[in-house]
């Protein structure tokens, strides 16, 4: 086959055609083999200008991945071309936790008031997170909360989230076959501007139940947006998922929008906010998903179908350079993808 016939063929491949009244968006494959090993839950931060990747998970690694997560930090601008800033560090039992952060994969990170943040953790470490670091470098990390852990019980996989001017934690659970605690599902809310004194918000009813394992963030005309998601199966309780949409102002009064979106109950899945859509991408649920869906107002969605890229979960997703970008995860490749929208 020719190259220019070949060439065609990735085209027709890659492009989504759109539904009548619907915009066009296509795919790009950037790459397959980008320098990061592969990896699922890597952080997911566009910050000055580049898209940053944070640590991440695969057991099956031990070269790059020694003790199941790492704390490397990479960065790109085009997706193509991924620099590495700072080295994996969390290698063995030297490691010192107080000068710099636990390797980690599906945690809580935004971007507050100019800097690149992480809240808490996973639990693969054998234990919970109760700390917060920040960066403006992805090089160097401080310590925020040193000595003042966060006041909230234990939990991994909580939603977090940037939105007025402040960080947010919703839910998250304990996983006492992997780090002990009492069996723990949240469905509290906590807040923060400086990483060090934490407010606690209580929500009226009705609110969503408790739930954990979403990933990204999604604020949304001037509204924080809690969609799908579920919980973690520990010693006599089995996993959870929902695909409901829920939306506040202030933390305190909940709407839903939505009981049940048309598309398959999922935990693990990507949020993000793009092209002025809500975008839900992705997820698990008995099997990984590649489906993707849009909306306007949470109630009405879309699916944007003939994905190209593998099933996954916990991939790592961007808003970027004008486009939404679907980086990595537990399909466990090093690939990128980017979605634009047609002139």
């Amino acid at each position: 086959m020719s190259n220019l016939m070949l060439s065609f063929t990735v085209l027709l491949t890659l492009c989504t055609v759109a539904q009548s009244g619907e915009p066009e968006y296509s795919w790009e494959q950037i790459t397959l083999n980008a320098p990061f090993k592969p990896r699922d839950g890597g952080g997911a931060i566009v910050f000055d200008g580049k898209m940053w990747l944070l640590g991440g998970w695969n057991p099956r690694d031990k070269e790059f991945f020694p003790r199941i997560c790492n704390n490397e930090v990479w960065s790109s601008t085009d997706g193509l071309d991924w620099r590495l800033v700072k080295p994996n560090t969390f290698k063995d039992d030297s490691f010192d936790s107080t000068t710099d952060w636990e390797g980690r994969h599906y945690a809580g990170y935004v971007v507050h008031r100019d800097k690149m943040w992480i809240v808490g953790g996973d639990v693969n470490q054998g234990h919970y997170h109760f700390d917060v670091w920040n960066s403006t470098n992805g090089k160097t990390w401080s310590h925020v909360n040193k000595d003042r852990p966060i006041p909230w019980k234990p939990r991994a996989f909580g939603y977090t989230a940037a939105f007025d001017d402040r960080i947010w934690v919703l839910g998250g659970q304990t996983i006492p076959q992997i780090a002990p605690a009492e069996p723990l599902f949240h469905r509290d809310i906590w807040t923060t501007t400086d990483g060090i004194e934490w407010k606690e918000i209580k929500p009226q009813e009705p609110c969503w139940e408790a739930r954990a394992l979403i990933g990204g963030q999604a604020v949304f005309k001037d509204r924080l947006w809690l969609i799908g998601g579920g919980l973690y199966d520990t010693p006599g309780t089995e996993r959870t998922f929902h695909n409901d949409v829920w939306s506040t102002a202030d933390g305190v009064h909940w709407k839903k929008h939505l009981a049940e979106a048309p598309w398959s109950k999922r935990q693990m899945h990507e949020l993000a906010v793009w092209d002025d859509k809500l975008w839900v991408l992705e997820g698990w649920n008995e099997t990984n998903r590649n489906d993707v869906w849009y909306s306007t107002d949470g109630v009405e969605w879309t699916e944007l179908k003939n994905t190209p890229w593998k099933p996954r979960h916990a991939a790592s997703v961007y808003v970027h350079d004008g486009s939404l970008w679907m980086v990595a995860g537990n399909n466990m490749e090093p690939d990128v993808w980017r979605l634009r929208k047609s002139e």
